[in-house]
C-alpha cells in the first residue's frame, strides 16, 4: 500500500479520520469553538501530526479536540478515553527510572513511550481542564509532567478522580502498576 506524508497507508488514514469525526461530532461540548473542518485543515497542513494521532488511538487513549488556539489557529487533542489508556500502563515514569530499577523492569517508561509517540504527557494543569468536561481515571491512575526539582529527588507525580475531586499523588519514578499509564497532549 501507499504511504502518505503522515507514514501511514491510505486505508489507516481513513480510519482514523473516520473514528476521530465521529468522536468529534458525538461531542460538541469538548470543543465549542472548532468545527471539523478546522481539524481538517490544520490536519493538512501537519499531516505528520497524524502519525501521533494514529498512535494515540491504537493505545487506546481515545484522541479529540479539547481546544483551539484563537491566535495561532492551533488545536490541541487530549486522550478522552475514560481510564488510563490500556495501550500505555504499567510504566515507570522516564528511563532513568527504568534503568534504576534492580529487578522486574517493565517493558517501557511513561516519558521514552510518548516522544516515540510524538505526544507530549499532560501537566497537571491540563490533567485538571480535562477532568472539567468529564470523570475520567475514576479506576486508573495517569503519571503527568513532573517538575525537575521532584524529579531530581527521585519521585514523579500521578493523578486520578475519585470522590469527584481529582487528586494529585507522588510515587518513585520507578514504581509501575497494571492501572497506571500516561495520558497524551498533541499540538497540531
Amino acid at each position: 500500500m501507499r504511504q502518505t506524508e503522515s507514514g501511514l497507508d491510505q486505508a489507516k488514514r481513513s480510519e482514523l479520520l473516520r473514528i476521530m469525526q465521529s468522536r468529534f461530532e458525538n461531542h460538541p461540548e469538548r470543543h465549542p469553538d472548532c468545527t471539523w473542518s478546522d481539524v481538517i485543515g490544520q490536519l493538512e497542513q501537519h499531516p505528520d501530526k497524524l502519525r501521533s494521532l494514529y498512535e494515540m488511538e491504537q493505545t487506546g487513549g481515545e484522541p479529540d479536540v479539547f481546544s483551539r488556539d484563537r491566535e495561532s489557529g492551533a488545536i490541541l487533542f487530549f486522550d478522552f478515553s475514560p481510564e488510563s489508556p490500556t495501550g500505555r500502563r504499567s510504566l515507570c515514569y522516564d528511563r532513568a527510572a527504568w534503568l534504576a530499577r534492580k529487578a522486574n523492569r517493565p517493558e517501557n517508561n511513561a516519558v521514552d513511550m510518548a516522544d516515540v509517540m510524538g505526544v507530549d504527557i499532560l501537566t497537571e494543569d491540563q490533567y485538571r481542564a480535562l477532568q472539567q468536561l468529564g470523570s475520567f481515571d475514576t479506576r486508573t491512575s495517569s503519571w503527568i509532567t513532573t517538575p525537575p526539582e521532584i524529579r531530581q529527588l527521585g519521585g514523579a507525580l500521578f493523578c486520578d478522580r475519585r470522590y469527584d475531586t481529582v487528586f494529585v499523588y507522588h510515587n518513585g519514578a520507578d514504581s509501575y502498576y497494571a492501572a497506571r499509564g500516561f495520558r497524551a497532549a498533541l499540538r497540531v
